[in-house]
Parts: C-alpha cells; structure tokens; sequence
C-alpha cells in the first residue's frame, strides 16, 4: 500500500523547519496582560489630556513647577467642553431644577465629573513618580475650588448635593438590648421565691447594671 496516499503526512524532522505545539501557542496565549479596567484607561486618558494642556500653555509649564493654582485653571478651561446647564444670577429659572423651555445660560462642566476627574489625577501623579506632599492636585485651593462649585451648581440648578452619612451598625446595641431584657426578667422571677427572693433581685439588678454598662461602652 502507498505511504503517501492517506492524507497529511507528517512533518519531515531533517528539514530543519520547527514543529509548532500546543503547549507554545497556549502559553503565547496566556502571556498576553489583562486588557485595562475602564477606571484605568479613563485615567491614563486624563493625564495625557492634563500634559498635553501643560505643553500647550503659555507659557509653557513643566509638570515639576505645576500648582493648585495651574490645576484651577485647567479645570475653568474644561468648562467649555462641559453638557451642564448652570443658570447665572439673572435668569428666571435660576434654582429651577426643571426649567420649562431653555435658556441662553452657559454650559459647564458638572460638579461631579470635575470632583472624579481630580481624584484620577491624583492617583495619576503620585503612579508617575510624584510625591504624595507636593501633588497639586490634592492641594487646599483646588478642594475650595470643589467645595465653590459644588455649592454653586446646586444653588443654579436647584438640585442639592448632599453627603452620604455613615450608618452606625446597631448589632452591638441590640445584643445589648437583649441582655438587659434577659436580666430584668431575671430579676423579676427571682422576686417571687419566699426569702431566696431578695438574693435573686439583687443579682438581677447586678446583671441588668452590668448589661447596660456593657451596651454604652460598645456603642
């Protein structure tokens, strides 16, 4: 029977030419990096944005002479990129959070994309080998400048933004709460047992004052 009738034949081993494997091209495969988050690639794009805005400027500035002040600045200079309705002083629908038909009042960067965009860039700078005590954008003027335009925005726009409070957890208070009922109804059982009564309310009340001693040192 001929060889070389069935099919395929196999790769000749003095011809010099490698025989590829599976094992190479999954572990070729495999080597590739993770694609980057969307935070991350939102963040790298922000910090070109950021250099590209330094090299431009007049005139121009390095990132090592960069302030909180230049940091202003370049967020004024996004406004006119911004979506947001913010009504000036002098507009009918100032502090209308729905207004009936538009108005000529500017556009503006919103407070919220300004505050996420300063919190990228921070971790931006410090992640290209910036020090943590001069980064310029966790500096003093530009959380005023937030803290303005926060407030500002919500006058305009009649929308308030108010804080998240923390919701203290109320276990300890009600383990604590148990156990000072758990020993009133002690006290109160033991009360009824002829002379061993009197023994009994005063260890009640023992527990019942340790309890509730225990509830306010744990909450």
């Amino acid at each position: 029977m001929d060889s070389t009738s069935g099919g395929a034949t196999a790769p000749d081993p003095n011809s010099g030419e490698p025989r590829p494997s599976a094992a190479t091209a999954g572990s070729s495969s495999a080597s590739q990096p993770p694609p980057p988050s969307r935070y991350e690639s939102q963040k790298r794009r922000d910090w070109n944005t950021f250099l590209q805005y330094l090299k431009n400027h007049k005139p121009p500035l390095t990132l090592a002479r960069c302030s909180g002040a230049h940091v202003i600045e370049f967020l004024k200079y996004l406004d006119q990129f911004g979506k947001t309705k913010v009504h000036i002083t002098g507009c009918p629908y100032f502090g209308h959070p729905n207004p009936p038909v538009p108005c000529s009042c500017p556009l503006k960067q919103a407070w919220g994309s300004l505050d996420a965009l300063i919190g990228r860039l921070r971790a931006a700078y410090e992640e290209n080998g910036g020090l943590p005590e001069s980064n310029p954008f966790g500096a003093r003027a530009v959380r005023i400048y937030l803290r303005e335009v926060r407030e500002g925005q919500a006058k305009a726009r009649g929308i308030p933004y108010e804080k998240k409070k923390r919701k203290r957890p109320n276990v300890a208070v009600a383990v604590a709460s148990v156990s000072v009922e758990a020993a009133a109804g002690g006290s109160n059982s033991g009360g009824g047992e002829g002379s061993g009564g009197g023994g009994g309310g005063d260890s009640g009340a023992a527990a019942t004052s340790a309890a509730a001693a225990a509830a306010t040192t744990t909450v």
